[in-house]
């Protein structure tokens, strides 16, 4: 295939909020028509909007330049979770605040779902992490991003591309919506059954995190790299956990590191330090970094330590928010001072049966999702070296 290399800022407008602006003009508020969109509201190559800020429309409307359209790209471009970005598909409802800016594609020279499909590729994050400066809090100037380059193919190409990402993209959507179905449903009977139970047992019990699971700090991995002769396992970090899989850009580890280290499917994984997070790893096997705890129990099952664990994620974080200087964490004493009520056998039981099979379904659809993510950022380096024929699509 005949394409050249563009940089990115000759085939789109960037921008992003100014911090002046930021400080000045906006202010969250309950009742505000117009969703303020932060990096925690990039995850995996879409919007979440579970925990969202809004502002007045007027304020919108007065920073033109931060407002969002469809078509528009959103890119983390600061922190532990740079590279994070997002397509917008709904004109009037989203805008910029800070570490996000935004991509504005020029549809005459470049179809924009190709370029967010490559703006999340394994190849556009390593160039940007090869751009990144800082430790602690690693950033990429705006002018930088400019100047990444991005392969053009014609047209024709970008848009059969698209076409063929996009369907996959589909199929994951679904089925990540399911996945997320079944999570609301599970954690909202826990809630009910159990954390916010009016009428408490009297033989239940009282005990903290600590006492129903055990959690596991992660190893420096930088000290475990693989040998010559070893094929690495990918390591998890906090943009591993974040994305939900490791990829090309993961660093690698030895795997004859202490098993109680090696991370499978269905291990619950809480990252304590940065950005703090807590979910069931459905992305294969891997090495647990430092900062992140691997959670597990010999008493109990999975779905209660996760469960009481993301009960006191919110409180962890606002914890981790006030002793922050530059990242932000929590201490092991945290984990003591988490309560946390423990039923008697039976209704553990009962309780069990209803919300295990919902976390085993949603874990399998994860899976899936995993799959079909592998296959897709697989693909696309294949479909610009022209390793496959698209010319019999039709778009």
């Amino acid at each position: 295939m005949s394409f050249e290399y563009v940089k990115l800022g000759e085939i789109s407008d960037i921008t992003k909020l100014a911090g002046f602006e930021f400080t000045k003009y906006i202010e969250y508020i309950e009742n505000g028509e117009i969703i303020a969109l932060r990096a925690l509201n990039l995850r995996k190559g879409e919007l979440v909007l579970s925990d969202i800020k809004r502002i007045d429309r007027d304020v919108s409307d007065f920073l033109t330049r931060s407002k969002l359209y469809v078509n528009d790209i959103l890119l983390t471009y600061t922190g532990n979770g740079y590279g994070d970005c997002a397509m917008i598909s709904e004109n009037d409802k989203y805008h910029l605040a800070p570490n996000i800016c935004k991509i504005t594609p020029d549809i005459k020279k470049v179809d924009p779902y190709y370029l967010y499909s490559y703006i999340r590729s394994n190849d556009f994050y390593q160039e940007m992490s090869g751009n990144m400066t800082g430790s602690s809090q690693p950033t990429i100037p705006m002018k930088t991003i400019r100047v990444l380059q991005v392969p053009l193919p014609p047209m024709e190409t970008q848009e059969k591309i698209s076409y063929i990402i996009r369907n996959i993209d589909e199929k994951i959507r679904i089925t990540r919506k399911i996945a997320n179905n079944l999570h609301e449903q599970a954690y909202a009977i826990f809630l009910e059954e159990i954390a916010q139970k009016e009428d408490i047992p009297h033989n239940w019990q009282e005990g903290c995190l600590n006492d129903i699971a055990n959690y596991l700090n992660g190893l420096a991995m930088q000290k475990y790299r693989p040998s010559e002769d070893e094929e690495g396992l990918p390591v998890l970090k906090i943009r591993e956990l974040r994305q939900g899989m490791c990829d090309n850009a993961s660093e690698k580890c030895s795997p004859n590191i202490k098993k109680e280290y090696i991370i499978k499917n269905c291990d619950v994984v809480f990252s304590w330090s940065g950005s703090l997070l807590v979910d069931f790893w459905c992305g294969g096997d891997c090495g647990l970094n430092q900062h992140l705890f691997k959670v597990s129990s010999d008493t109990y099952d999975s779905w209660f330590y996760y469960s009481w664990t993301l009960f006191y994620l919110e409180k962890f974080i606002a914890v981790a928010a006030d002793k922050a200087t530059t990242m932000g964490h929590i201490k092991r004493e945290e984990l003591e001072k988490a309560k946390v009520l423990i039923p008697d056998k039976d209704d553990y039981d009962r309780i069990s049966e209803i919300i295990k099979p919902l976390y085993a379904l949603m874990i399998s659809s994860r899976i899936e999702c995993s799959r079909l993510v592998e296959m897709r950022d697989a693909l696309l380096p294949q479909l610009l070296k022209e390793t496959l024929d698209i010319g019999g699509i039709t778009v």
